[in-house]
């Protein structure tokens, strides 16, 4: 229940943005979610008088579509033939009065009739907003699609039936095909109707805008609430519910995270009478949780294949995501002050003066209310109507914080990937998770391969665990065959891998000269002579390289394959000429490290990798005049 609890408290310390539109990164709205809302797709916007008369309508743009409308527990959770309107705005064959006079298909009893009476009930309760009566008044006539088909909102055939269907046939009727057949998936009778009030003396606040509009339903339906048992979550006495939210993920989410709804079989095999003997959850408190993980969700959740990761705090919103990289962190953090420092303790400084500002946001409020703590939560549905938490931890934020510093001064590399307003550019630090899954499996891995990638490195990031063998095996082997990928693809994956390797090793980024590891000698040697021959070739030549393209090879049968690979530098070490004996002194000093057992064909590991991509960063940082002035220098002596 500690998820539930941390939901309620989120929504309980975010009550002044209950009803607050907000926009996604792709411009949808969403809003935090009063109690006893939900929300819907509209397709139809009728406007009415004060007086109870018809105004106008319209048929609403998809962009503009959603709509928070008020909610019972039957209706919420409606499905099949059963009868639950909605209170106020619901689909076409629950308000129009007249919906079987245009041909409307009803089994059973009249939904109209039942969702008139609910709503007369409100409007005649002394909760009821002005709006409310209004909007009654006009539906007790009973001829909503009459007006919408005068107004060329709704279509008719020659026989005044709805139509089912746009078909061409229908052309000598209407010359253009109506906006409600763009709008709409399935039939007429299908569409979803909000409601608006006008007046002319005044601007009035839409419907489903009108907070005045949700504390009315509020106070109106608190009255018809069950009864009271223990809350499982806040430990009192409320009013109890056995049917909770649905529309968790998105609007078309029919998963619930918790159910109980079948009474027959062995659902409870013989331990409890009910499912209230299980669990017992108030009906605030679902509501309050549930509206606040759907409001983290939209705000700052990522979703892959329905698969959703969420890191929110209590008392602080805005928490670092521990599947980003360190360049989400800060993007200014400067690399090359860490580099020089060359020590993981100096690294894990510059990660804490970076997340030193989300330190400062600890709550400010006493000790007794919300506390400072760190959420972390992956949900996901098996089936359609059923969800699960596949992982939660709640920490204290501080630890939280500790433990992202160690996560991204540990797992450290050089990355060249990353993109700013001037371009591509470098950062030094961990690689997010979604870019590990892609360096062991490649960009055209599944959703489900990534998204199960990403669960299994949370408590790596979070419980400080051994990255799994498999993911590192996986992207070593991809790292040492760089044939097998475009160049831009391979460098990513290269480092990427070496982050992976170095927090096992904890090797730093500069060449360390003093390593006689026989893995990292030899992957010295590799890169020596991958840029040796890139030299020789020239900026325009864009072949790959003899080092690359034996890489693959090298790090199976390094002794072999590097004699193949020496005789191949042969024509270029000649074509370079002096140029090329400062290159050729370090594949001599580097071999002159090696000890004779050590120069034998035993596979390489990770370690390679390390020496590879640190020898040639270190060849790479030399400027071309200190090398001219070296290799004069060495001419002079000889």
């Amino acid at each position: 229940m500690s998820w539930l609890l941390n939901l309620y408290e989120t929504y309980e310390s975010n009550l002044d943005r209950v009803g607050e539109i907000e926009k996604t990164y792709n411009d949808r709205e969403f809003t935090l979610l009063p109690v006893s809302h939900t929300t819907q797709n509209a397709h139809i916007e009728v406007t009415i008088t004060e007086d109870g008369e018809f105004h106008s309508a319209e048929v609403i743009d998809k962009s503009e579509a959603s709509t928070l409308i008020p909610s019972t527990e039957k209706s919420a959770s409606r499905a099949g033939a059963v009868i639950s309107p909605y209170p106020l705005h619901d689909k076409l064959n629950y308000v129009a009065g007249d919906f079987r006079e245009y041909g409307g298909k009803i089994k059973g009893e009249e939904p109209f009739a039942t969702y008139i009476q609910e709503l007369q009930n409100w409007a005649e309760s002394p909760y009821a907003h002005p709006k409310v009566k209004s909007i009654y008044q006009y539906l007790s006539k009973r001829n909503l699609i009459q007006d919408l088909v005068s107004n060329k909102i709704l279509c008719v055939d020659e026989d005044n039936r709805l139509i089912e269907k746009w078909d061409k046939k229908y052309e000598s009727l209407y010359p253009e095909k109506p906006a409600i057949f763009g709008v709409l998936a399935g039939e007429q009778d299908s569409a979803f109707v909000r409601f608006n009030v006008y007046s002319p003396e005044a601007v009035l606040i839409k419907v489903w805008k009108d907070s005045e509009m949700y504390d009315s339903f509020i106070r109106y339906y608190r009255e018809h609430l069950g009864d009271e048992d223990i809350c499982y979550v806040t430990g009192k006495m409320l009013p109890s519910t056995d049917k909770h939210a649905n529309k968790i993920r998105n609007a078309a989410d029919k998963a619930k995270l918790i159910s109980a709804n079948d009474t027959s079989g062995f659902t409870f095999r013989g331990r409890f009478n009910n499912s209230k003997d299980a669990a017992s959850i108030s009906y605030e408190v679902s509501q309050k949780a549930h509206n606040a993980l759907k409001w983290l969700i939209n705000r700052q959740g990522k979703t892959i294949d329905q698969r959703v990761f969420l890191v929110w705090g209590n008392d602080a919103l805005d928490i670092p995501d521990p599947t980003e990289d360190s360049f989400s962190l800060d993007p200014d953090l400067t690399p090359a002050v860490v580099i020089k420092s060359n020590t993981n303790q100096a690294i894990a400084n510059e990660f804490a003066k970076a997340l030193a500002g989300y330190k400062n946001k600890l709550s400010s409020k006493s000790a007794d209310a919300f506390k400072s703590e760190v959420n972390i939560m992956v949900l996901d549905s098996a089936t359609t109507g059923r969800m699960a938490v596949l992982y939660y931890r709640n920490l204290n934020k501080e630890l939280y914080l500790d433990k992202l510093i160690k996560w991204h001064s540990t797992c450290a590399w050089l990355h060249k990937y990353r993109k700013n307003e001037e371009g591509f550019t470098s950062f030094y630090g961990a690689p997010s998770t979604k870019d590990i899954a892609f360096a062991a499996y490649g960009p055209r891995a599944s959703d489900k391969i990534v998204k199960g990638l990403m669960e299994r490195m949370l408590p790596c990031v979070i419980d400080d665990r051994a990255i799994p063998r498999d993911i590192i095996s996986s992207a070593f082997h991809r790292a040492s065959n760089p044939v097998s990928m475009e160049k831009w693809e391979w460098e990513k994956s290269l480092s990427i891998t070496c982050a992976l390797i170095n927090r096992q090793e904890e090797y730093p980024l500069a060449l360390d000269t003093d390593n006689n590891n026989r893995d990292y000698l030899f992957g010295r040697l590799l890169a020596v002579a991958d840029v040796l021959e890139r030299r020789a070739l020239g900026a325009d030549e864009k072949r790959s390289t003899n080092a690359i393209r034996y890489m693959n090879s090298f790090s199976r049968h390094p002794e072999r394959t590097w004699n193949t690979i020496q005789q191949s530098l042969q024509p270029y070490q000649a074509r370079m000429g002096a140029k090329g004996i400062y290159l050729s002194k370090i594949i001599d000093e580097i071999a002159s490290k090696f000890e004779i057992e050590d120069f034998n064909n035993k596979p390489l590991s990770g370690k390679y990798l390390l020496g590879f991509y640190s020898q040639r960063h270190e060849l790479y940082q030399t400027k071309d005049k200190n090398q001219d002035v070296t290799e004069a220098s060495d001419n002079e002596e000889r």
